[in-house]
């Protein structure tokens, strides 16, 4: 059940990014990132009240908090960089990160999956190397700047990955709570400093397209997606199969943008199916 929660959250997220990405080529990226979670937050609520779980202790709510900055960080590089280079570069690129960094936790934090679930971690982990067009030439160019500030996105998501893993599992979604309240803050914490800074008569009207509200309702159903998929399996393989959100990134790309994919690209996406296959046996 857990690693068809974790495909199904690598499919929203991917769906997430996607919409986040096209916002962000017409509005601010740290914009987009704080519309789409004030939106998000507002459901959160709403989910909150319907599962009526008690609130958690402050341990959780620090974890949760952490992994709100890194998932922030992680959103507004990632929007960012999905705007100024190639989704069909960018977006795996990220991903590679965000799965390297909590498979290594869990296995550091005493993971142990089988034999063919390892193998499956080392496919998925190829595969979404393969979609980044590193054999070939990718169809639309990235800088080398955008492809670091990728890195690091994908180390933000990484980030809060893990610490959304170590929230207990009573908590219910209130660390995704924390984490909404942290990134909120932050965001629009800098987004009030920078009008400040500027002359009134340069001031950017601060517009919200429904594209972007979108980005902020899917992130949120893949967040509660991944939550509840790691409570009943083992981060290593939950993030490894939910990192694999940029098949459905790229597919959109494909369709809707007329991006292309190289054949190396087919491949990994073919790899990205075994990956699954693989750890759902060896779970």
């Amino acid at each position: 059940m857990e690693i068809l929660l974790a495909a199904a959250a690598a499919f929203v997220y991917g769906l997430g990014d996607y919409c986040g990405g096209r916002a962000s080529r017409k509005l601010d990226s740290l914009v987009v990132t704080c519309v789409g979670q004030v939106f998000s937050l507002m459901l959160l609520g709403i989910f909150l009240v319907i599962l009526g779980d008690p609130a958690p202790g402050l341990h959780d709510w620090l974890w949760g908090a952490a992994g709100g900055i890194g998932g922030f960080v992680g959103l507004s590089l990632f929007y960012y960089a999905l705007a100024k280079g190639s989704m069909t570069v960018v977006a795996p690129l990220a991903a590679v990160v965000s799965a390297s960094l909590p498979v290594g936790a869990g296995l550091f934090l005493g993971d142990r999956p089988s034999l063919i679930a390892y193998i499956g971690i080392v496919i998925a982990i190829v595969g979404i190397a393969l979609v980044t067009g590193a054999v070939g030439t990718a169809h639309a160019s990235t800088k080398l700047a955008i492809v670091g500030i990728a890195v690091l996105a994908g180390c933000g998501f990484g980030w809060m990955f893990v610490c959304l893993d170590r929230t207990s599992e009573d908590s219910g979604m209130w660390p995704l709570l924390a984490a909404r309240i942290a990134s909120i803050t932050i965001a629009t914490t800098i987004i009030f400093v920078r009008q400040l800074s500027r002359d009134r008569t340069d001031r950017p009207a601060i517009r919200v397209t429904a594209i972007a509200l979108w980005a902020g309702l899917f992130d949120m159903g893949a967040n509660i997606l991944f939550v509840f998929a790691n409570r009943q399996g083992l981060l290593s393989l939950v993030a490894v199969i939910t990192a694999l959100y940029p098949v459905s990134t790229i597919i959109l790309a494909l369709r809707l943008d007329h991006e292309k994919a190289n054949r190396s690209q087919y491949v990994g996406m073919v790899c990205a199916g075994l990956a699954l296959a693989f750890v759902s046996l060896g779970r």
